[in-house]
């Protein structure tokens, strides 16, 4: 292929993929259509609560220009364990889209895109997710739990508690990232190009990218595509004491996973657990500065950092929404939902929701049903990485604000310009008071 058509199918996947997605929803927007408005106010930045108790009040599955949405809480959780919902990219059909998408289609490992486990229906999913779950256990997760209280330590030391930091740049986004790669075994000599890597493929997860970072994840993934080929190499020649050399050799009924969902698996593990976990972070550090009787009853009672983590979650979670495709006749809430409609469930507002969480709009640490949020989805494709966001959470919060009992946001924190994901681009703070 020449560069000149390189350029046009990489120009070809962004204006279908990205750029036709972001003016739609614009124009749905600006007619008042909720799926629009969510979608283009989430990338401001905005306070959501108010368009969260609006989108609950249109009913249990409200109408939108491209199918529903819902901001209940039982309503979502049917969704997303509906057999008739599936995760699935936009299809373009048999037309110019659909023809220009395949032709301009680039055959790379993506965190969207099959065979990631975020995006296989059974009977593949099922096979794959069996086997990835053999070797993601909780008791895996345990075990790096003291690694991980390790790094978070040599991170904040090497935090200068005279100089203001962004604490994104330097603790919420090295601490997941550096727990990665103990995840995929990846030797010292690498840990920079991952670390880069990491959250140069992040925004792969989300929707409406500009040309500027849609450019940069596509030359990330095939970074980091070439080097994974040479690291599974690596691996199956000399397997270490880690979760991805575990997955080499796991084994059902005689059969592994392909060297494609090794990747994807990978891929998902550096985008997903890199990005989610930096959200998480980075609205947790924000929450608990900007409540201190909340901090000063984690600093009275640390026993519920735990609790706190799930809170967190709840109030403002790493990931907004999700959709889901209807792939033959269905109801919701008893409401018919058809074959080719796109179904959104909006996370973050259903962990609002006043029919399960009292005083829906306050962060309570102590909270007795905090762990009921649904910010790690529900069903099949209930988030992998559950435990192991819990447990980075718990002991990235905790140590940070241990370390730094006077730490305080000082001004010019950001939102991330992002539509799905949620989380703070930059967080500028004094580590001491």
């Amino acid at each position: 292929m020449s560069l000149a058509e390189e350029h046009v199918k990489t120009a070809v996947r962004w204006s279908i993929g990205h750029a036709l997605p972001r003016t739609v929803l614009r124009m749905q927007a600006r007619r008042g259509d909720l799926q629009g408005r969510i979608t283009v106010e989430a990338s401001t930045g905005a306070d959501l609560t108010g368009l969260f108790d609006e989108i609950r009040a249109r009913g249990p599955l409200a109408a939108t220009k491209v199918g529903h949405t819902t901001a209940r809480h039982a309503v979502v959780r049917e969704i997303l364990t509906n057999d008739a919902l599936v995760t699935t990219r936009p299809r373009y059909g048999a037309g110019i889209l659909g023809k220009l998408a395949a032709w301009s289609a680039r055959d790379i490992t993506h965190p969207v895109q099959p065979p990631s486990l975020l995006v296989v229906e059974p009977p593949q999913h099922t096979r794959y997710r069996k086997l990835v779950t053999r070797v993601f256990t909780a008791r895996a997760v345990e075990q790096l739990r003291e690694r991980t209280q390790a790094i978070a330590d040599e991170l904040l030391d090497s935090l200068d508690p005279a100089n203001p930091v962004d604490l994104i740049e330097t603790y919420c986004g090295l601490l997941p990232v550096t727990v990665i790669s103990e995840i995929l075994g990846v030797p010292p000599e690498d840990r920079a190009t991952v670390l880069a890597l990491g959250g140069a493929a992040a925004p792969s997860l989300d929707l409406g990218l500009s040309w500027r970072v849609f450019r940069n994840v596509e030359t990330t993934l095939s970074t980091f595509d070439a080097w994974l080929t040479r690291h599974l190499d690596a691996l199956r020649a000399n397997p270490g004491d880690n979760l991805l050399s575990r997955l080499i050799t796991a084994r059902e009924d005689g059969a592994g996973l392909t060297d494609r969902e090794l990747k994807s698996t990978a891929g998902l593990v550096l985008a997903a657990g890199f990005e989610t976990t930096v959200n998480l972070l980075g609205n947790g550090i924000s929450l608990l500065t900007r409540n201190p009787a909340q901090l000063e009853t984690l600093r009275s009672r640390p026993e519920l950092w735990g609790n706190a983590v799930d809170e967190v979650l709840r109030v403002d979670p790493p990931v907004l929404m999700t959709g889901r495709m209807c792939s033959r006749d269905t109801t919701i809430a008893g409401i018919p939902v058809r074959p080719g409609q796109f179904v959104t469930a909006v996370l973050a507002a259903a962990n609002r929701d006043p029919e399960v969480f009292a005083d829906p709009h306050a962060f309570d640490v102590t909270r007795e049903n905090a762990r009921d949020h649904v910010s790690f989805g529900a069903g099949r494709h209930y988030c992998l990485g559950a435990q192991l966001a819990r447990m980075e959470g718990e002991i990235g919060l905790r140590s940070i604000f241990e370390r730094f009992p006077g730490l305080r946001p000082l001004p010019g924190a950001h939102r991330r310009p992002t539509r799905i994901l949620r989380g703070f681009e930059r967080l500028p703070t004094s580590l001491r008071s």
